[in-house]
């Protein structure tokens, strides 16, 4: 075990490497830059420019004015449009910025964005106890409400409470979940039918003037809406999934078995079953841990206007603001990989027939 676990975790590095590099090739090749986008900002009349070029040393402004000095097609002067490539770190052969950002990267440093004039690791800081609030809340909860119902009805196959369950799940799955968002934000919240929960936002106005346990709830009376929207569009595929897994174990020869020695049906549901059925659901957990956490709110943040990983990496993608999209995804794919580790342990602590010293 202790050798497949060292294979694994040699095979990060490699596998971090592979997919950052294809990203760095890829953005190559897309038009809209940092330096196209802040060309643009200088050039059009009426735009502002960014924080990060008005905080630079330099007064590219004033190099535009120079009549003497070589100009590009774009209005701006050659100096110009070099000090910009500067700026933003595309004054160097491919390459060496390639080499440089791996070296780096190895060090967790991803340096700075574009256009926030923050460091990346700061800026994801500051986003990442949004959906860290968003992520372990709907994964504990989906776990929480999905084993139990899926149990429930493998135990009940074909009563009418699993038929009916069935019919509601499968009308949740049905319909998208920022329609949900937006349906209970209608109801419970835009004070056309009810003013119950907020609107926007994980804080009230008032916050900061609440006293400790008057904030932690305040917090979560705000996570109610979006976390009951994730929820309810999650909820049906992980039922199904624990419903078929134990229906699928119980016709095995060592339930019979069991039942043959006297054991009573809790007994071999929670004893037998739940182990082996468990199996196919431990599978999914780092995709789900992955999603939920990471990428699947990026909806419910724009929604509930939730300033959060999926709304930065977005807007990050938009922008082209290269520093963030490669920090979030570096990020996300060590984690993911790391998930994946912890998933393999766990199939061993759930079920110890299970071992990995075949693969050492």
């Amino acid at each position: 075990m202790q050798q497949y676990l060292l294979r694994r975790l040699l095979l990060v590095l490699p596998t971090l490497w592979a997919i950052i590099t294809i990203n760095f090739i890829i953005i190559q090749f897309v038009p809209g830059g940092p330096v196209e986008q802040a060309i643009a900002m200088m050039t059009m009349p009426g735009i502002q420019n960014t924080d990060r070029i008005q905080s630079s040393g330099d007064n590219l402004y004033n190099d535009q004015s120079s009549s003497h000095q070589e100009v590009h097609h774009s209005g701006l002067s050659s100096e110009t449009i070099q000090k910009l490539n500067k700026l933003y770190g595309f004054d160097k052969p491919v390459l060496e910025r390639y080499f440089n950002m791996i070296v780096r990267y190895l060090c967790f440093d991803f340096g700075y964005s574009y256009y926030r004039n923050e460091t990346v690791l700061n800026i994801i800081a500051e986003k990442l106890p949004v959906s860290m609030s968003l992520g372990f809340f709907s994964t504990s909860l989906l776990y929480l409400i999905a084993l139990p119902l899926g149990i429930y009805k493998a135990r009940h196959h074909k009563s009418t409470a699993d038929r009916i369950s069935s019919i509601l799940l499968l009308f949740g799955n049905a319909i998208p979940t920022f329609l949900f968002a937006i349906l209970m934000i209608v109801l419970f919240a835009g004070g056309d039918f009810f003013r119950i929960f907020p609107l926007r936002g994980l804080s009230s106005s008032y916050y900061e003037s609440l006293s400790t346990i008057g904030r932690i709830m305040d917090y979560l009376w705000h996570l109610v809406l979006p976390v009951s929207a994730i929820l309810i569009g999650s909820i049906t595929a992980l039922t199904f999934l624990v419903k078929h897994s134990f229906l699928d174990e119980i016709p095995k020869p060592y339930v019979t078995c069991a039942r043959a020695k006297g054991l009573t049906e809790r007994s071999i549901l929670y004893n037998h079953i739940f182990r082996n059925a468990l199996l196919i659901v431990i599978a999914g957990i780092p995709a789900a841990v992955v999603d939920m956490f990471f990428t699947g709110s990026l909806l419910i943040e724009i929604i509930f206007s939730l300033d959060g990983l999926g709304l930065l990496g977005y807007e990050a993608t938009l922008t082209h603001d290269y520093p963030i999209v490669f920090g979030s995804l570096y990020i996300f794919t060590l984690l993911s990989l790391m998930v994946n580790i912890i998933t393999d342990l766990c199939y061993c602590l759930v079920d110890k027939r299970i071992s990995f010293e075949a693969l050492s």
